[in-house]
């Protein structure tokens, strides 16, 4: 499956000047992680990010968001944005921020 590079490079642009900040290939996209926890990707045209089960539950009752169902089961911790939902720079860089804000608060891994 092709992710959109598009979105990909606005991702980029989003995220701070960060060592810690790494990406690759995965989940037939592309992840973004942090200190080893991934915290956002591009799937398909989607915007997929690891919000904690908290941070989900709240981001589910906005506009454009669905449940992560990449094995065919909803995980609690992560959403779908679509396209429609990241019209502007401003609404994918609260997405990222919140994402990034989650796995921050997550010990490195070794």
């Amino acid at each position: 499956m092709a992710f959109d590079a598009g979105l990909a490079g606005r991702i980029r642009r989003a995220l701070p000047g960060n060592r810690a900040i790494s990406e690759r290939k995965m989940f037939g996209g592309l992840a973004f992680s942090m200190n080893g926890h991934m915290f956002c990707g591009v799937v398909g045209a989607d915007l997929m990010l690891r919000l904690g089960e908290e941070g989900a539950a709240a981001g589910l009752t906005r506009p454009n968001t669905r449940p992560m169902d990449f094995t065919g089961r909803a995980l609690k911790s992560m959403i779908y944005v679509d396209a429609s939902g990241l019209d502007s720079d401003e609404s994918l860089q609260g997405w990222v921020d919140s994402a990034l804000q989650f796995v921050a608060s997550l010990p490195p891994k070794k």
